[in-house]
């Protein structure tokens, strides 16, 4: 009982335990804060990329159609893939690249990001043609087109969708003697850039081959008909998103698709299974010759198996170099006690002598170790969590106060700063934390237990 009761009144007494406190509290928090939010990063890819390019991506090697007179069809692939037992849907898609411009006033900023005056760049866009039903069913097309936009974002134009099963369908405010052009979904970004709204005429450019290397330009106009917000910065600044038969009329039918995108049932339990068996099943098939197989045949992962391979190894430096403020913190700990145990020699001579044992003494300092680390750990590992629930809002309230932008949207893949709490690795650092303190804490208990009563008693 005295030991408990002893050690919390040394703690109590000493104003400078509080510096080994706050250092454990700056360790567990930081580490709790800076890896929840760069969890957050790692999840935040898995699930836009998963929605944007669904779980398993196909792409038909070009030089296996150069002889082909006329172009492949997606329809003997979809049946091939959809006949999986790892496959949940599957759709083609059919990418191309264009340049967009706008009409009457706003056509002179098209020509300035041209030209460079305003050093925006080039105009350019990734052109997404689909067919609505079978990408509805295979990617989270829909979720996007209905995601709204956090408070206060103002690097968004929302033109909010009619009806999200028929997103190209003319609007029911839409001028009823234009039926040439057809209608598009453009990312939030892309509708900020160029001030689109509902019904803005969009004029895309592009260059279209034949099937003998002849390049020609070609360009169509088309109607803005919504905004889709997938949450990933590069997808919601870039795509323009329209019926596949539309883009393939803007090519003028040299191509039918130039991608199947896969969902599968379970992706994290098959995804390696299902990719080499929708590549045996496409070989077999004879859609593909199998030389390339590992190129044709992906995971979203292997995709962006860079991007996700930088992040984690950020997320593991930064967890080194946070774990040494933990070490700091213990240093601090050892510092404080072995000062403490000189200080309180008389008062374990008078223990000693009143039959306390040597390893009670120890106790008794180790105790004091104990304190700091839950006190400490507590503290961080509240605010740490508090932080990490609430970063967005942290960093917008923070930006609005300096000044400053802190997270620039317009840089980052994202729109917000994610972050996801371990719930298990919040146990973990705080049991480093408690470990950490214990051992540098275990020195200058084991001198205080080793002291002799009557050299202690003898102290002044």
């Amino acid at each position: 009982m005295y030991k408990s009761f002893l050690s919390w009144r040394y703690l109590v007494a000493r104003r400078t335990n509080l510096i080994g406190i706050a250092g454990i509290t700056v360790g567990v928090g930081a580490l709790i804060l800076i890896l929840s939010i760069m969890t957050g990063f790692l999840e935040e890819t898995k699930n836009t990329l998963r929605g944007s390019l669904a779980d398993i991506v196909i792409e038909p090697s070009p030089y296996d159609r150069m002889d082909t007179e006329e172009p492949p069809e997606p329809g003997p692939f979809l049946e091939v893939v959809r006949k999986n037992q790892y496959v949940a849907g599957a759709t083609a898609h059919l990418t191309w690249g264009g340049i967009l411009a706008r009409e009457g006033y706003a056509s002179a900023a098209s020509s300035a990001g041209m030209s460079g005056t305003l050093g925006n760049g080039m105009p350019i866009v990734q052109l997404i043609g689909i067919d609505v039903e079978e990408e509805l069913a295979s990617t989270d097309f829909e979720a996007a087109l209905l995601r709204e936009p956090p408070a206060g974002d103002l690097f968004a134009r929302r033109i909010a969708v009619e009806d999200p099963k028929h997103p190209f369908r003319a609007p029911s405010d839409a001028p009823s003697d234009d039926f040439l052009r057809p209608w598009v979904v453009v990312g939030e970004r892309v509708a900020l850039e160029n001030q689109l709204h509902r019904g803005s005429v969009i004029n895309v450019a592009t260059i279209a081959f034949d099937g003998k290397g002849n390049a020609a330009q070609s360009n169509r106009e088309y109607r803005v008909a919504a905004t889709f917000r997938s949450g990933e910065n590069e997808a919601d600044s870039t795509r323009v998103y329209m019926d596949r038969d539309a883009l393939m009329d803007l090519l003028g039918d040299r191509m039918n698709f130039s991608q199947i995108v896969v969902r599968l049932e379970d992706y994290d339990r098959d995804k390696d299974a299902a990719r080499s068996s929708l590549g045996e099943d496409l070989v077999a098939a004879g859609l593909l010759d199998g030389r390339g197989l590992k190129w044709e045949v992906r995971t979203w992962e292997d995709l962006r198996k860079n991007f996700l391979a930088a992040v984690e190894n950020e997320r593991l430096l930064m967890a080194i170099m946070l774990g040494l403020v933990l070490m700091v913190a213990g240093f601090t700990v050892f510092a404080i006690l072995s000062m403490m145990v000189t200080e309180k020699r008389r008062d374990i001579g008078t223990l000693t002598a009143l039959g306390a044992t040597p390893n009670g003494i120890m106790v008794l300092f180790l105790m004091i170790g104990f304190w700091d680390a839950l006190l400490g750990a507590s503290i961080g590992a509240t605010l740490g969590t508090l932080g990490a629930l609430n970063i967005d809002a942290i960093e917008r309230k923070l930006s609005e106060t300096i000044g400053f932008q802190i997270f620039d949207r317009n840089v980052y893949m994202f729109d917000h700063i994610p972050a996801v709490v371990d719930p298990s690795a919040v146990v973990l650092f705080v049991l480093g934390a408690f470990a950490c303190a214990l051992l540098f804490a275990a020195v200058p208990a084991w001198r205080a237990a080793r002291m002799h009563p009557i050299d202690a008693l003898r102290y002044e």
